[in-house]
């Protein structure tokens, strides 16, 4: 087909066509010596991948990239997509945020008909902390490289006397009893993992959808669970929109962020819960600072130096404040603990 027929079908220009032509990311052959442009059925769907990721932000050294990867692997364009649209809710949950304080400024400046630059900083700065909060996580614990051997490693785990998942799988069925699903609701697996917990809510009759930040783990949580939807996405922007869960369950993820990421998840939790939701949190965690310190204190006199170091590496919560944000949120809550280290929080929306 011609440049001008090929515009019609993907009503652009022949302009912007001839535009990724001279940028190397498509090469239609000449046909004869008129040195019209012959254009195949795999330039249109080069085309139409180029414009579908322009539309998505994407530049075009990036797109010239993936289209050579995807010669070679074919589920690289939906990995780009997949991290695409987890970037899109970060962005989007940070704009809410930008929106709020916005809101916030404008209100006092309304309310005092003064302008405090100290006050105005103070709320930027807050902003601020905010996102660097958001962007210093990192996963220090390479999940893709083992979520081949989760399953067998947490099982083993399990069966160890004051380990960190002692007694693991009885862990996940006191958060589905604590939920108690009804046949239909829908629900959501934070940091869903393989799919353990997921997979036993499905059995209740629930509709469940996850998300991880780890594709591999992903990936074996779709050979559980084929018909769940689940998705790439961080604690610091759940990748759904709000209003959309009745109930919200996380187990043994929380302890992967530090105290203030934590608090932030907890408002993500809330912002993505129907009125009246659940949220059931199982996760490493002591009562208070005065549980923790006592609990080092005989690690130490025991000499268990391994033991403390996989506390202070996993960020085992405070579980007081993980309870006092929560009812800042709204919820009402109750705890209890389970194992050596794992506790057990339910919440319900006022």
């Amino acid at each position: 087909m011609l440049i001008k027929d090929m515009a019609q079908r993907l009503q652009i220009t022949p302009r912007a066509i001839r535009y990724y032509e001279e940028k190397g990311l498509i090469k239609p052959e000449k046909a004869d010596e008129s040195g019209y442009r012959q254009f195949t059925e795999e330039d249109v769907w080069r085309l139409q991948t180029i414009i579908t990721l322009r539309e998505v932000g994407m530049s075009i050294d990036d797109i010239r990239e993936l289209l050579a990867q995807m010669q070679e692997h074919e589920d690289t364009l939906l990995h780009y997509l997949e991290l695409q649209r987890s970037f899109m809710y970060t962005r989007w949950v940070e704009m809410a945020k930008v929106i709020q304080t916005t809101e916030a400024m404008i209100e006092r400046i309304g309310n005092s008909q003064t302008i405090d630059p100290g006050e105005l900083y103070e709320l930027a700065e807050a902003n601020k902390r905010l996102r660097q909060t958001r962007d210093n996580w990192v996963d220090r614990w390479n999940f893709n490289q083992i979520a081949d051997d989760y399953d067998e490693w947490v099982q083993r785990q399990s069966e160890c006397p004051n380990a960190a998942h002692q007694s693991y799988g009885q862990v996940l069925d006191e958060v589905v009893a604590a939920l108690g699903p009804v046949k239909g609701e829908s629900g959501l697996d934070a940091g869903t993992g393989t799919g353990n917990l997921a997979s036993r809510l499905v059995s209740q009759g629930a509709i469940m959808s996850g998300f991880d930040q780890s594709p591999q783990m992903l990936k074996r949580c779709r050979s559980k669970l084929p018909g769940m939807e689940t998705k790439l996405g961080t604690f610091f922007a759940f990748p759904f929109l709000e209003d959309r869960f009745d109930f919200v369950a996380t187990s043994y993820a929380l302890h992967h962020l530090d105290d203030d990421q934590k608090l932030l998840a907890l408002a993500e939790c809330r912002r993505v819960l129907k009125p009246g939701g659940r949220l059931v949190i199982a996760d490493l965690m002591f009562e208070d600072e005065v549980a923790r310190q006592a609990h080092i204190a005989a690690l130490v006199r025991d000499g268990k130096e391994e033991t403390i170091r996989q506390i202070d590496d996993r960020f085992y919560a405070d579980r007081s404040r993980l309870l006092r944000e929560l009812v800042a949120l709204g919820f009402a809550v109750k705890a209890r603990q389970l194992t050596t280290y794992t506790h057990l929080i339910v919440a319900r929306l006022n």
